[in-house]
């Protein structure tokens, strides 16, 4: 019975997050499960890296094609940033396939942390 409690309480909270937070905490999982990588390139395998490498690149699939539907609210260079930014993303996991080396993995996991960090902050009021 508690257990019924428990999962009704988490799919109350899933339904409470906001679009926002809900990308920053997507971001967030992703730059773990590569720091977690990186923390351990000695130990890790290929199927380690193949796994976060997929998370990762499905995420920023999902954003990409967000920002260049012709639909999206975001504004102009708000989208083509994001695009940009997915693009480089992209090549830069293919080249971390090609090549894989630790030190290859600090840009993404930067850059998803920022990114998380940047949609948790509350917006400044405009004037």
């Amino acid at each position: 019975m508690q257990q019924h409690g428990a999962n009704a309480y988490q799919q109350v909270g899933k339904q409470t997050v906001s679009p926002r937070e809900l990308e920053a905490n997507l971001l967030s999982k992703s730059a773990t499960n590569l720091q977690r990588i990186r923390d351990n390139w000695d130990t890790s395998t290929n199927n380690d890296l193949g796994a976060a490498l997929r998370f990762n690149r499905r995420l920023w699939t999902v954003f990409m094609t967000s920002v260049t539907d012709p639909s999206s609210t975001l504004p102009q260079d708000v989208r083509e940033n994001v695009a940009n930014l997915g693009i480089f993303i992209a090549k830069h996991m293919l080249q971390l396939q090609i090549e894989p080396a630790a030190r290859k993995l600090d840009v993404l996991i930067n850059i998803n942390r920022q990114l998380a960090a940047g949609l948790r902050a509350t917006p400044t009021d405009q004037p």
